[in-house]
């Protein structure tokens, strides 16, 4: 632990009269919880935004991070993929929490280093996270534990794969079985296309994450994202959301890691969330627990439902993003105590989530050519126009900053999030705020974000 900065006791002090605490108090213990944020997306972005709000203060650092973050960490430069390197930072930095944001630190197994070093992690170890590392391995976890799934095939071979298509109705589902950045799926209506697809796959249209594919039948219905906390035994549901994987208007043109989301959902009930809860989590975390592997962390279910209710497409063992920026603007219950509950197995103490009335709306706004190539380096400009906003919030993602202005740093770039009564006046705070204050000849968005819920649709 350290002792309190000067600017942070201003900060203090304002947030402490709120809660109605002694800031004497406060100084007299000298100490703040430490917590080193994992990735450097809009999701952390958001994390971060939502730490900084607790009411415990704590002292955020992230590795890499982006413009945004910067304003509530401390950035290190450190890989997210460095697992000697950020467990050896923990250990002499005195980290109270690790949060780990993105998948591929959880499927190295960051979790599992930091658990034998006696560092608290909100994360799973590395045999749970192949929930999503492994698409075989979740498609056999369903079969073994009775969660409905599609029907699949697992295959390393062109010439069985190519025979399985047979056996399906189109159109044809083949999914890389490892990480691939959330792009690793393709949906098919042709069978010669299909076939040509699968031969991409093994030639490494996906590196190693395609060397083994899964097939499955098309599922029909509506998709959805929903998520649960777990400390291991206990579970506490967040929110069903909506969001866009295509990159065009529509839902045309190549998947991508999302162009947008939105909450509330209309197809979404109680008794819907008592389905997935019974049907499909419950199941999960028991038969991780059966299985020797408890799951830990937050699990993000991609669901598609239809005349047979919730069916599981596929596991994420992190927060979604775009979902997560949501999620935090959303979720008023302080993320530090229910995270702090999930790493040392107490969740079953924190009492039900508390939500913000209203409707939220994320239009991620991307450089042109994105999920193929695109340019680095171009200059945003009116992001603090689109902050000053009503309801609108702007969480980065692919950007960085140099001399106080900000540029492009990737293919999502950044996540303009709006809060209002409903989904028409969060969607139209959403796109006015690209429309009259961000300035980025170089970006592009969807134009059809929350189509679904909006009341012509």
């Amino acid at each position: 632990m350290v002792k309190t900065p000067v600017t942070k006791l201003k900060h203090t002090q304002t947030v402490l009269i709120q809660e109605n605490l002694s800031l004497n108090k406060f100084i007299a213990s000298e100490e703040y919880m430490k917590i080193l944020l994992i990735g450097s997306g809009g999701r952390e972005h958001a994390l971060a935004w939502k730490l900084a709000k607790s009411p415990q203060l704590p002292d955020i650092i992230c590795t890499k991070g982006n413009a945004g973050i910067a304003e509530h960490a401390e950035l290190l430069n450190i890989a997210e993929d460095d697992i000697d390197a950020l467990t050896a930072y923990a250990i002499n930095a005195h980290i109270d929490l690790v949060i780990i944001g993105p998948e591929a630190p959880l499927a190295l197994g960051l979790a599992d280093r930091l658990h034998t070093k006696g560092i608290a992690c909100f994360g799973p170890s590395q045999a749970a996270a192949q929930l999503e590392s492994s698409k075989a391995f979740c498609k056999a976890f369903c079969t073994r534990h009775d969660i409905p799934t599609a029907p699949y095939g697992v295959f390393t071979d062109t010439r069985k794969a190519k025979a399985f298509l047979s056996t399906l109705c189109p159109p044809y589902v083949i999914k890389a079985d490892g990480l691939a950045q959330g792009k690793g799926v393709v949906v098919e209506p042709q069978k010669a296309q299909a076939e040509q697809i699968i031969d991409e796959f093994f030639a490494g249209r996906f590196g190693q994450a395609g060397k083994r594919i899964i097939i499955e039948a098309f599922l029909e219905g509506e998709e959805i994202s929903f998520f649960a906390f777990s400390d291991g035994k206990s579970t506490r549901p967040l929110l069903a959301i909506q969001d866009h994987k295509r990159a065009y208007d529509g839902d045309k043109g190549p998947n991508t890691g999302g162009m947008g989301a939105y909450w509330p959902v209309p197809l979404f009930t109680p008794d819907l969330q008592t389905q997935i809860m019974e049907r499909i989590i419950t199941p999960t975390i028991i038969g991780m627990q059966k299985e020797n592997n408890p799951f830990q962390g937050i699990l993000f279910a991609g669901l598609m439902v239809g005349a047979k209710g919730p069916q599981l497409i596929e596991y994420n063992v992190r927060f979604g993003d775009p979902e997560c920026q949501i999620l935090m603007r959303a979720l008023r219950s302080d993320l530090v105590d229910i995270l702090q509950a999930c790493a040392h197995g107490h969740l079953a103490d924190i009492p039900e989530l508390e939500w913000e009335n209203g409707a939220f709306v994320n239009v991620v706004m991307a450089a042109k050519g994105y999920p193929n190539a695109y340019e680095k380096g171009t200059l945003i400009k009116g992001i603090d126009r689109a902050n000053a906003r009503q309801g609108v919030k702007v969480f980065h993602a692919g950007t960085h900053q140099h001399n106080n202005e900000v540029f492009a740093n990737g293919g999502r770039v950044l996540n303009i999030t709006a809060h209002g009564e409903d989904i028409s006046q969060s969607t139209h705070r959403a796109y006015e705020a690209i429309d009259k204050d961000i300035d980025w000849e170089e970006g592009f968005c969807r134009r059809d974000i929350a189509y679904r819920a909006l009341p012509s649709s």
